[in-house]
């Protein structure tokens, strides 16, 4: 079995005086696609800040490709983890090429510039979020989907190994929906590690290998999604019943 890229021993996270995450153990690793669900509120994001470094644990340890997270230099660990924020910044002018390009920043030196090579990259995942065409448009012209995809194409185009995302289908149509989901199943078949917050249980199931649930009181599970997102498990995690049913395409849970 490959090495796990993140590692995740005894992590607990306080919030405004509640402990939302309590000792948490967990292991990513390449060719995993991971859900994290959870209620509004119960902790994703914050989990997802801890895990990139950028909001310090009350206690635990992780480990990045068996590294403690906080002895990578910034650049350095910019190259094997990636970051998409629930929203992105929108406090710069720049074309759309130009916003993607930002992603290369850890591939090149203090001094360097884009190459081709950087920019074949960048339009390339432009062309997979559906912006083929938009590269000299600027940002504040650009809806708030298209906003989303942009700020997807800026971490394909940085190719970290390891890709959290947080709430990575706001502000997307339904088929938008369906097909970045597609293109982030496909990075974790090709050997990326991918965790992602999501609102809908259905797409964990259609699209992702493991689940982490979140009750919002420092409670959790983890492990493969078939036994994890399961009608018992999102009763007590939503507060609803819930039923699966199946059809020709698979299994779905519904309300009750």
């Amino acid at each position: 079995m490959n090495a796990p890229l993140l590692v995740i021993e005894g992590l607990s996270i306080d919030q405004g005086g509640r402990r939302l995450v309590d000792d948490i153990d967990l292991e990513i690793r390449a060719g995993e696609c991971w859900a994290l669900l959870g209620r509004n509120g119960a902790g994703k994001t914050t989990l997802l800040h801890g895990m990139a470094g950028i909001r310090p644990p009350a206690a635990g340890r992780i480990a990045l490709e068996g590294r403690a997270l906080m002895d990578w230099p910034a650049r350095e660990r910019a190259l094997v983890l990636g970051l998409l924020p629930q929203d992105a910044s929108e406090g710069f002018e720049a074309s759309v090429l130009e916003a993607a390009l930002a992603g290369r920043h850890p591939h090149m030196g203090r001094w360097a510039s884009e190459g081709e090579e950087d920019e074949a990259i960048a339009r390339k995942a432009l062309f997979d979020c559906g912006l083929k065409g938009f590269e000299e448009r600027a940002i504040q012209s650009l809806s708030g989907g298209e906003r989303r995809r942009l700020a997807l194409a800026t971490l394909l185009t940085q190719e970290p190994r390891l890709m959290l995302l947080d709430e990575p289908l706001n502000h997307l149509d339904l088929p938008w929906q369906w097909r970045m989901l597609g293109q982030l199943k496909a990075l974790a078949d090709q050997g990326r590690g991918i965790l992602m917050s999501l609102h809908d249980p259905n797409l964990a199931l259609r699209f992702c290998t493991h689940a982490l649930l979140l009750d919002g009181e420092g409670g959790w599970a983890a492990g493969p999604v078939d036994g994890i997102v399961t009608p018992e498990a999102l009763q007590d995690l939503y507060g609803i019943p819930m039923r699966l049913i199946h059809d020709e395409t698979g299994a779905w849970l519904v309300p009750r």
